[in-house]
Formats: structure tokens, C-alpha cells, sequence
């Protein structure tokens, strides 16, 4: 049975149609990238007072203040906020659960790797702290045989026990809440990590705790975004600059650590770089 030259045309344009319908079918299967999106999954914490703190089905904190005004800049009209662990930031990007990543999440070698980074949006410094009546930890040497918390998917035990070569007592932890928790309850003798995170911590409890301040590292805080979303990065650059250039970073970091007493940096910082 032959087919008329009409018919052989319709029959291509039909086929054409098809391969068409289905590369775009199979675009949608990838979402965009962040800029420009009318809604926003943003992962952030929810047991770190003063960074992200749900309560009473919200989430508080600087990270969560800083994730709105980004989401706003790159022209999103409602912002859906993702409750997460310091384990799960990667799955949860690479898995496409959240769209950006705004969780006290420093910059490294590896996991930029995994994930592109926007920023630092913040650079923190690592300290310690311990019980309010401790005085004999005033340093980084002084956990040697001490028990203190490794909190899953952190880095900051490493860079005492790995990189300092400070033989402490490691004890696991979920989330920094139980490393606190841990401390109050005197199963540890000091927890490590970002002085924000440690300062949101000590505000919830005054007394409680002491901060030794031995900022002895510098923490980048990046916003993570997707590995191939290059222009979504330099998106939320700019919206970082101009946090920084009309005052928004100041007044946060006042509004959240002010009572602290911490040192805090207002100027913008040095970013690392997309791609």
C-alpha cells in the first residue's frame, strides 16, 4: 500500500510534533534554576536558636531572615521553608527537596564538589563552648581527653581531632540541640562550632554556658544551590551585596546576636565564586 505525498507530509509533521511534545516534557522534568521563581524551597535549620529555629510552626533566625530577603531579590513571591539537619544539606539539593540551602553551611573543598555555592553570605569563626562554671578549657589544647560532641555532617570535630590533632573523647550526636542538651546534662565537656551558632545557644540559656572565644578558624557561610545553576549564584550574589550595601545585614545580625555582646562583621565579604 503506498502512501500519497500529503499523507507522507502529515505524517512527518505528526512525528515532528511528537519529538517536540516530548523534549519538552522531558525539560520540565528539570526544574529552573532559582532566579525568577515564583516560589522557593529553602532548607534551613530548626533546632539552632538565633540561626533557624522552628517554633510553634515557624521558622526564626538569621538564616531564615537571610533566605527571605534573597528569595525576595531574585523575585519570588512565597517562600517555603524546609526544616533540615547538617546531614542532609547535599541529599536534599542534589535530591531537589529544597531549591536553595541557607543553614549555617560553610564553604569547603568537598562540598563544593557536590554543590555550587553562592557568597559567603557571613563569616563565622569557630569556638567553643562549655559549662558556666568551667574555667580550666580556655582553647582548643585544652579538649585533649575531653568529651566533646561530634554532630552528624559537621566538620567542626574534625578540625580539632583531624586537623589539630587533639585527641578529645568524641561523643555522636544527631543535631547541635543534643550536643547541648548533652553539655547541660554534663555527658560533655564542650561543644565546637560556629560562635553564632554557639552564641544563639548561650542567649536561650543566660549563665548556663560559657563561650571560651577562641575563634580559631574562619567559617564561610554559603547559600548551596545546585552544581549546574551558575546563574542563580551570581543571582544571589548580587542580592548579597545589596544586603550588606542597604543595611539589611547589620540589622539583622544586631537583631539576633546583639545581646550577645559578639563581634560581628558588617562589611560585605569576600565571595568564593560560582561554578
Amino acid at each position: 500500500m503506498t502512501t500519497s505525498m500529503p499523507g507522507r507530509l502529515l505524517s512527518l509533521l505528526l512525528a515532528t510534533v511528537l519529538l517536540l511534545s516530548l523534549a519538552v516534557a522531558c525539560g520540565a522534568d528539570r526544574s529552573p534554576g532559582v532566579e525568577g521563581r515564583k516560589v522557593l524551597r529553602i532548607g534551613v535549620k530548626y533546632d539552632q536558636p538565633g540561626i533557624g529555629l522552628r517554633s510553634h510552626g515557624s521558622f526564626l533566625g538569621f538564616d531564615v531572615d537571610v533566605a527571605s530577603y534573597v528569595a525576595e531579590r531574585l523575585g519570588a513571591e512565597r517562600v517555603e521553608f524546609v526544616g533540615l539537619t547538617s546531614g542532609q544539606r547535599e541529599e536534599f539539593l542534589i535530591g531537589r527537596k529544597v531549591d536553595l540551602v541557607v543553614a549555617s553551611y560553610s564553604i569547603t573543598p568537598l562540598r563544593k564538589t557536590l554543590v555550587n555555592f553562592a557568597g559567603p553570605y557571613y563569616v563565622a569563626h569557630q569556638d567553643i563552648m562549655v559549662r558556666g562554671g568551667e574555667r580550666d578549657i580556655l582553647g582548643p589544647r585544652d579538649l585533649a581527653g575531653r568529651k566533646l560532641c561530634k554532630s552528624e555532617g559537621s566538620n567542626s570535630w574534625k578540625r580539632v581531632v583531624e586537623e589539630l590533632g587533639i585527641e578529645a573523647e568524641l561523643v555522636d550526636a544527631a543535631t547541635y540541640g543534643e550536643c547541648v542538651q548533652l553539655l547541660l546534662d554534663g555527658g560533655l565537656d564542650a561543644v565546637t562550632t560556629d560562635d553564632l551558632i554557639l552564641a544563639g545557644f548561650a542567649l536561650r540559656r543566660p549563665g548556663a554556658f560559657r563561650m571560651v572565644n577562641a575563634r580559631f578558624t574562619d567559617e564561610k557561610y554559603g547559600i548551596g544551590l545546585r552544581k549546574d545553576d551558575v546563574s542563580g549564584c551570581e543571582a544571589v550574589n548580587r542580592a548579597v551585596t545589596r544586603m550588606y550595601q542597604d543595611g539589611t545585614a547589620a540589622r539583622l545580625l544586631a537583631k539576633w546576636f546583639g545581646p550577645t555582646g559578639l563581634k560581628t562583621t558588617t562589611t560585605v565579604p569576600q565571595f568564593e565564586g560560582c561554578g
